[in-house]
């Protein structure tokens, strides 16, 4: 026997999408089973995202950590430079794990919380750039949570871009400690790629 319950399940408020699904979930319910469909076609369309991967060279995830002095733009936050990160793991493997399939098991959490990565501020799949104009530096972290959302979509806003002589990523260190060790360089293709690139990128003074 159906209970007579005055209050609205369904008596969604407020953002339109909620309410279509609301409104399909209610059509299902009464046995419309055409108007479902149709709803959800009409007001709250499923639109195939594609992916969109690209490889940057560290020349041009180096100057876009410069441009932005190693800030995540969507949290503020500070990051490091990769090659210090790698370098840590190096010579402290059992305390600073990395693992090459970047299992978040075997990997200290810092190349997810400060690993900087370059994102697409308005995603490619829709619409945006694939250029420094929408480039944006943001950790490894934040880049995974906004996958292919907009900043608007998300309630994010872009902060300001730091300054390098307030926060260099550690950079600095990574050239000097590379200075006067650089057996650990010679022993690894990848700390030789970021050594190259803060060659290039770096501006003298």
């Amino acid at each position: 026997m159906r209970s007579n319950h005055e209050h609205d399940p369904f008596g969604t408020k407020g953002d339109a999408n909620v309410t279509a699904i609301a409104d399909a979930c209610r059509a299902l319910t009464q046995g419309a089973t055409d108007d479902a469909p149709a709803i959800i076609t009409s007001r709250y369309p499923f639109e195939a995202i594609a992916k969109a991967g690209r490889r940057y060279s560290e020349v041009e995830m180096m100057g876009v950590f410069t441009r932005d002095c190693f800030i995540d733009r969507y949290s503020g936050a500070k990051l490091v430079f990769p090659g210090v990160l790698r370098l840590l793991s190096v010579i402290m493997p059992a305390e600073f794990p990395f693992h090459p399939n970047w299992k978040t098991v075997a990997c200290h959490p810092a190349y997810w919380d400060l690993f900087p990565t370059i994102d697409h501020v308005v995603p490619v799949a829709r619409g945006g750039a694939d250029d420094e104009s929408n480039w944006a530096t943001a950790s490894m972290l934040s880049n995974a949570a906004k996958a292919n959302w907009t900043i608007e979509e998300l309630g994010w806003r872009l902060h300001p871009a730091g300054l390098m002589d307030d926060w260099d990523g550690l950079v600095g260190w990574f050239l000097d400690y590379c200075t006067a060790h650089p057996e650990v360089v010679a022993k690894s293709p990848y700390l030789r790629r970021w050594w190259r690139a803060v060659q290039q990128v770096r501006k003298p003074g």
